[in-house]
């Protein structure tokens, strides 16, 4: 791609870039070796951005694969190696060469298939004008405002983050706290979210959560209300906020705050999203409060990433009548939660964290959601659900309750039937671009989800069959 048209793209959507250096053309007769050094270290700096840029929309959230690939040859290099259909062995003797192992060669060219469908370039530079207009920002890992706590998750952090709201207000999530419950709140759950994130902001601490409706909005709206600082994550691109009737909500705290999202502008929220959405929540703060939550709830999820990062837990003990607090129940009961139902006591939480080696690899959802009887989760599905490379899935699929674990459907059901529609069939082609999986892969699992009768086949492709 022309090297003017990368670093005009990289200095739309990167304010803090010295794009005012970086962007100035070397005349073709200069001769000054520090001004050509300076344009070449420029050009690389525009192209690590764009690489990862891109990235954010190639890879789906989690995939350990595409991680392990930007770490070893850099996102630019990793980026090249895709493009230019490079063979796994090929990548993987790049990848011994940098002294890094990505995987074995059966999962990398799982991967490459899985990324095939979205080597597009059009759709980085579309992503990039949306960002533009919308006001969003792209921050990378060797931004000064790149969140510590995400380094936590190894492989599975994302390649990028797109941020819209004001400058430098990531950094705050330092010292931010993320109160996360379900969305059918209760009064009850309600008014202790309330007054844990108010009591928060008054001592200085940030508020993370996911913005959805229930206790993560009433979390969002007393940050706000406290004159305190709020971060919201999105499954989705954060052009379009998520959901809709917490417009009002999320533009203010764009205002005052700042919305994040690992997916580029224009992707649009899907179940499986969410779910890797929660480990970021889950990662950028220092601790985890679960104000209520029922057994299937997926502020378990949540929950499940904070203790596999080793990061503190607390739950907000409810009537033992309520189910609506069943879930916050089992977290103290059997797990490593600790009680809390003060702001003080939050903050007592925050003061016994621990730094100890993060976990990259996460694990612990599978046991939040083992059924008492100790049956064992579905034969042939991966711990946590997990695709291979990526982080596990589990929790509750927005507005909705999981399955029990013997029900769950593996991850890459999950993203097929995130990218069917009801109405007009789709391609496989289209369906395996739009769930960020292979071609046979998607094949796959429209056929296992056809023998079910979710999905039928029609002239024109695929479509999800309405239940009921």
């Amino acid at each position: 791609m022309d090297e003017r048209l990368v670093i005009d793209a990289v200095s739309s959507v990167s304010p803090l870039w010295p794009a005012g250096r970086a962007g100035d053309a070397v005349s073709a007769d200069s001769d000054d070796p520090a001004e050509l050094a300076e344009s070449a270290v420029s050009a690389v700096s525009a192209a690590e951005r764009f690489a990862r840029a891109a990235w954010s929309g190639i890879a789906e959230p989690g995939d350990a694969t595409a991680g392990r690939l930007v770490a070893a040859l850099g996102s630019a290099a990793a980026l090249e190696c895709v493009v230019a259909r490079q063979s796994p062995a090929t990548i993987l003797g790049l990848a011994r060469d940098a002294g890094a192992t990505v995987g074995t060669a059966a999962e990398v060219e799982a991967a490459l298939e899985r990324w095939k469908p979205r080597l597009t370039t059009s759709t980085v530079l579309t992503s990039m004008r949306q960002a533009e207009r919308c006001g969003a920002r792209l921050i990378v890992p060797t931004d000064h405002e790149w969140p510590e706590g995400l380094g936590g998750l190894g492989p599975h952090q994302p390649v990028a983050l797109w941020a819209r709201g004001r400058p430098n207000a990531v950094l705050g999530l330092r010292s931010a706290i993320a109160v996360v419950g379900a969305r059918a709140a209760s009064g009850y759950g309600e008014h202790m979210a309330m007054e844990l994130s108010a009591g928060l902001a008054d001592r200085g601490f940030g508020i993370v959560s996911g913005a959805a409706y229930g206790i993560d909005g009433m979390a969002h709206r007393s940050a706000l209300a406290s004159s305190g600082q709020t971060f919201a994550f999105l499954a989705g691109g954060v052009d379009r906020f998520y959901p809709t009737g917490h417009d009002a909500l999320l533009t203010r705290i764009a205002e005052v705050g700042v919305v994040l999202s690992e997916l580029p502008c224009g992707s649009a929220p899907t179940k499986w999203r969410f779910l890797q959405r929660n480990r970021l929540i889950a990662a950028a703060a220092l601790a985890t409060v679960v104000v209520e939550a029922g057994v299937r709830s997926g502020s378990l999820n949540t929950a499940a990433h904070a203790a596999a990062l080793g990061r503190p837990l607390g739950a907000v003990p409810g009537p033992v009548t309520s189910p609506s607090s069943a879930g916050c129940h089992r977290l103290l009961r059997e797990f490593d939660a600790v009680c809390v139902t003060t702001p003080d006591e939050v903050v007592q939480l925050v003061g016994e964290v621990q730094h100890a080696s993060p976990q990259p690899v996460l694990r612990g959802l599978e046991a939040l959601e083992k059924p008492r009887n100790g049956a064992s989760p579905a034969s042939g599905a991966p711990p946590g659900g997990a695709a291979p490379g990526e982080a596990p899935a589990g929790g509750a699929p927005p507005g909705g309750t999981p399955p029990s674990t013997q029900s769950r459907r593996p991850a890459e059901q999950v993203r097929v039937l995130d990218a069917l529609g009801r109405r007009t069939p789709r391609s496989v082609n289209e369906v395996a671009r739009r769930a960020g999986l292979g071609v046979a892969a998607a094949q796959s699992a429209l056929g296992a989800l056809g023998l079910e009768g979710v999905v039928e086949e029609q002239r024109g492709g695929w479509r999800s069959v309405p239940s009921g």
